[in-house]
């Protein structure tokens, strides 16, 4: 195929950019010529070290009465986006920062793919697949929800600097070693409950244990004090840039059930507690955990019903049985989809409008 021009939306969080970076990358690997447009977030910043092509700042808010203005200014915005590329097809990896490019797209008339990263799809999806030559979903139940529309499953992209990492430096070959992350901007509840366990763990006897911590800006500077006061070795930081080389020291991870970390458990073969964010729309991170639990390969907790030492107990049981967590690695790896990012890009070459 000659190359062409693609537009890859992929603004919000980490979940949808680290995913809209992998197939920007496969298509820019093929030859064709792509621009990323972000939403202009803080956050979106500490992305970019995958992705050193041109990038656009669409300006998209979250849709309500107060943000119109705004979100007129950003359609107007990728609608002057558009007509400077003339895009041969456009991706958009959900949330409320596909509107603008998607709606934009569609008045220039450009081919669009959505991507839908969790099991059920949000409602910027759901609203948008309408005018989507295909919607790609990473979850086989997710076209049950989209009735009438074009599906196709191809697995979430995850980010292409996961897998074949070494450890961290300064991470004890033979500690027990427990990653905590809450995704890129942390989680306030699963940082307490978590920080609280590994100090029961600590002073319960435990001293091979050795935490991995990303908490977010807001939580970063109290837990590592906490840890500090109780004597757990841990590595502590609002954001962690080397996922992969945090991945490869982990014996155990918990976290949040977005559905990147799911699809990257699932392709590293690292066994987990899921804890699901409880006011997530339509309940789909426990959905998305719901999809792993049925391998084997992960656990569920439920927020509310979480404390200290009940999290305490659940990792005291996995460093006592090693086999087990082995078989969790093993079924884990069944739900993997290496080649998601190959089959997106695939599917944006099929609509790509010009031959």
């Amino acid at each position: 195929m000659r190359q062409k021009n693609f537009v890859v939306a992929c603004g919000g969080t980490g979940g949808h950019v680290f995913p809209g970076l992998a197939v920007a990358n496969e298509l820019k690997r093929r030859g064709h010529a792509v621009e990323v447009w972000f939403s202009g977030r803080d956050i979106e910043g500490k992305t970019l070290c995958s992705w050193d092509g041109p990038v656009f700042s669409t300006g998209a808010r979250q849709l309500s009465l107060r943000t119109l203005p705004s979100v007129g200014r950003s359609l107007y915005t990728c609608l002057k986006g558009v007509k400077r590329l003339k895009p041969d097809a456009l991706l958009a990896m959900g949330s409320y920062s596909s509107l603008p490019p998607v709606m934009a797209a569609r008045f220039g008339q450009v081919p669009v793919v959505l991507h839908e990263a969790n099991a059920v799809p949000g409602k910027a999806v759901e609203f948008l697949s309408r005018y989507a030559s295909t919607t790609a979903v990473s979850f086989e139940e997710t076209e049950k929800w989209l009735p009438g529309r074009k599906v196709q499953y191809t697995g979430l992209p995850v980010r292409e600097d996961l897998a074949g990492c070494a450890r961290f430096e300064d991470v004890p070959e033979e500690a027990f070693t427990v990653f905590v992350t809450g995704g890129s901007q942390g989680a306030r509840r699963v940082n307490e409950l978590v920080s609280q366990a590994m100090c029961l763990l600590k002073q319960s006897g435990q001293d091979d244990l050795f935490v991995i911590h990303q908490t977010g800006a807001a939580d970063e500077a109290r837990v590592r004090e906490v840890y500090a006061a109780a004597g757990v070795r841990a590595k502590v930081s609002a954001f962690v840039a080397e996922m992969g080389r945090a991945y490869a020291s982990a014996d155990l991870v918990i976290c949040r059930a977005g559905a990147s970390t799911c699809f990257e458990l699932c392709l590293l073969g690292k066994p987990a507690l899921l804890i699901p964010l409880p006011t997530a729309v339509r309940n789909h991170q426990h959905l998305n955990a719901a999809a792993l639990v049925r391998s084997g390969g992960v656990d569920e907790g439920v927020q509310q019903e979480l404390t200290g030492r009940s999290i305490m107990r659940y990792v005291e049981n996995k460093m006592n049985n090693r086999m087990h967590l082995t078989r969790m690695q093993q079924s884990l790896r069944t739900l993997a989809v290496p080649d998601a990012a190959a089959r997106v890009a695939d599917a944006l070459e099929r609509v790509a409008k010009r031959p």
